[in-house]
């Protein structure tokens, strides 16, 4: 009982990781630290089921936790996360219709995740590759511009992150074939693992030449990008 309920526990620190960020967010206006916990919960949301298929131990009930924890984690705490970043400096120099249209994506932002999941939940056909941007994708974007300190100071700046997260919100529940990083590791080489040496590739250079946070969120792009170039290769 308790080997099984292992990776539950993790996923259950994957939550308790959104709810610290959403504290952060709200009640310590401190959106590094709130970046910080969503970075903490998808790295927790990676290993649970992880554990779970080492220790043999898969359930329903741990996918279906999942998902819970990443609605919030993934989900709701990247949307407050912005709503620091786009709103608040925004709202002391533009209109509030402006300020509500630039917010927009981002209170959408809970619900295209939420719908995302639920319908991950339900697809069998992906086993080996995704059908739409997974939902930790779509946080990370926007923690690679918390972590650097890139809020909205301007308008141009306000309507390019929502034009980003309209476009993020419609791929999460879109049918475009994205790629898995699952390499064959029954065959190293480039031809069985083409796509995801490219990517690890792109992501080096990206780090190399920004050195900075933004980075994360440059990756995210460019899983986007080599997914739609190469979505012949892993569409099932």
């Amino acid at each position: 009982m308790i080997r099984r309920q292992i990776p539950n526990l993790i996923t259950l620190g994957n939550l308790f990781c959104g709810v610290e960020s959403l504290f952060a967010s709200l009640a310590l206006d401190d959106v590094r630290m709130a970046a910080i916990w969503i970075c903490a919960g998808i790295f927790l949301d990676f290993f649970d089921g992880l554990a779970a298929r080492l220790l043999k131990v898969p359930s329903e009930l741990g996918k279906q936790l999942d998902s819970l924890a990443d609605v919030v984690t993934s989900g709701v705490a990247p949307a407050f996360l912005m709503f620091r970043l786009v709103e608040v400096p925004l709202k002391e120099a533009y209109p509030l219709w402006v300020v509500i249209l630039c917010m927009l994506p981002f209170l959408l932002m809970p619900l295209f995740a939420a719908y995302r999941l639920a319908k991950f939940n339900i697809d069998t056909r992906q086993s080996h590759s995704f059908l739409g941007l997974p939902v930790p994708a779509n946080a990370l974007v926007w923690v690679g511009l918390a972590l650097s300190g890139i809020a909205a100071t301007n308008l141009y700046l306000g309507v390019a992150m929502a034009v980003v997260a309209l476009a993020v919100n419609i791929l999460m529940v879109s049918e475009v074939p994205m790629f898995s990083l699952k390499f064959n590791f029954k065959e190293m080489g480039w031809r069985h693992n083409t796509v995801p040496y490219l990517f690890l590739i792109g992501c080096v250079a990206l780090v190399v030449v920004s050195r900075q946070w933004y980075a994360i969120s440059l990756i995210i792009l460019w899983y986007i990008v080599l997914s739609l170039i190469t979505q012949r290769r892993h569409a099932q």
